[in-house]
């Protein structure tokens, strides 16, 4: 999916200024993406999935 690819290159560029600029620690970004592992197994995944979707589609009917 276009969206994801996308949004994970945003994020990453943004976790990389975060920790760059000392933001955000390392030891944080080890957390932080742990937890976003396990969340990723349970049921909330695909919850969390559906709102991104419905969230990346408001962004696309506001320019198409």
């Amino acid at each position: 999916m276009i969206i994801t690819g996308s949004l994970v290159l945003v994020l990453g560029l943004i976790i990389t200024l975060l920790v760059r600029y000392r933001i955000i620690r390392v030891p944080d970004l080890l957390l932080c993406g742990t937890f976003g592992f396990l969340l990723a197994g349970t049921g909330a995944a695909s919850l969390i999935h559906n709102v991104l979707a419905w969230i990346a589609s408001i962004f696309a009917a506001i320019h198409p």
